[in-house]
Parts: structure tokens; C-alpha cells; sequence
């Protein structure tokens, strides 16, 4: 009784916080935003984050701006057996700079992302709600630009994250990590 009363209200709050509007930072700017970045905070009430969260450890985007405005990513992850995990997907713009939208091949799911804070040489907070089956879920990534974020940078993470509904089981500062070499 208790676990779908909890599997509810993760529900209802995800719904919550994917009809709140989340703006995306005031002058973002795109050319700074390229570069690699290390994935080491993630937020999300998605069932299969909650089934492997305690597996997940800090993994790396490469942000390439296209001429037209777009984003192009590569995310890499290195696996506990030596392999990597690769993603890729182009981000197209949106009217309101700092905002992308994307629908991801792996996951056959529409996703709206939105660079909300960002300190271009420091960290990015990335707001995206990803929609399968007209259902939406809420994903955060803390992306810096080292490996570790200070003590203060993870406690705007959190916050962030509760405001926008993850329950704080669900709010994970990611282990290091080794990297993919590049390909």
C-alpha cells in the first residue's frame, strides 16, 4: 500500500513539475557552453534511474555548437568491465535561447531540455522533461567542468531538484569515474 501511494505521489509531482515553466538561463550563450563536460550530479523519479542509481558513476558530454545554432551531443560513460556507453543526439533551437529539443532513438522519447544556470567555466544545470506514450518525466544533470562540484554547487543541484519535484532519494552527487577514450 504504501510503496503505490509513494509510486503516486513521484507520479503526481513529476506531472507537477513537468507543466512548471522552467526558463532557461537569461543570456545564454552558445559558443561558451562547447567543450566536455563531466555528468556528476543526476535527479530524476524515472523508474529505471531508481533501479540503477547505485550502479551510476560521473560520465562526460562533449557540447558541439552546429553553425545553425544547434547543439550537437556526445555522451560516453565508462562501464565497470572496460567498455563505454555511447549517446549521441542533435539538439535542435528553439525561439528562446538556451532551450533545445530533441527526440532520442535509444529511448524513442521527446525531450525538452533547457540550460536553466551556468557559470560557462564552472557547471550547468540541464533541466530536460522527456515525454514517451504522452507520459513526462523530469530529468536534472549537474554537468561541471571537473570531475568533483564544490559542496555549494551540490547544494544548489538539490535544491533545484526538490523544486522541481525528484524526491531527494532520487537526487545523486555521482561517484568518479574513469573516461571513454575519445573516438
Amino acid at each position: 500500500m504504501s510503496n503505490s501511494l509513494l509510486k503516486m505521489l513521484g507520479t503526481l509531482l513529476c506531472v507537477l513539475a513537468a507543466c512548471a515553466d522552467i526558463v532557461p538561463v537569461k543570456d545564454f550563450n552558445l559558443e561558451k557552453m562547447a567543450g566536455k563536460w563531466y555528468i556528476v550530479g543526476f535527479a530524476t523519479n524515472a523508474q529505471w534511474f531508481v533501479n540503477h542509481k547505485a550502479d551510476m558513476k560521473v560520465g562526460t558530454a562533449v557540447v558541439v555548437p552546429t553553425t545553425g545554432g544547434d547543439l550537437d551531443l556526445s555522451y560516453a560513460n565508462l562501464n565497470a568491465d572496460g567498455t563505454c556507453w555511447r549517446m549521441t543526439h542533435l539538439a535542435k533551437k528553439t525561439d528562446t535561447p538556451g532551450r533545445f529539443t530533441f527526440h532520442s532513438q535509444i529511448w524513442n522519447n521527446d525531450n525538452d531540455m533547457r540550460i536553466v544556470d551556468v557559470l560557462y567555466d564552472e557547471y550547468a544545470l540541464v533541466h530536460t522533461i522527456k515525454t514517451k506514450d504522452g507520459e513526462s518525466e523530469v530529468l536534472n544533470k549537474l554537468y561541471s567542468r571537473t570531475q568533483e562540484a564544490s559542496v555549494n554547487l551540490q547544494q544548489k543541484f538539490t535544491q533545484f531538484a526538490l523544486e522541481t519535484g525528484i524526491l531527494p532519494d532520487n537526487i545523486v552527487i555521482l561517484p568518479k569515474n574513469g573516461e571513454c577514450p575519445e573516438v
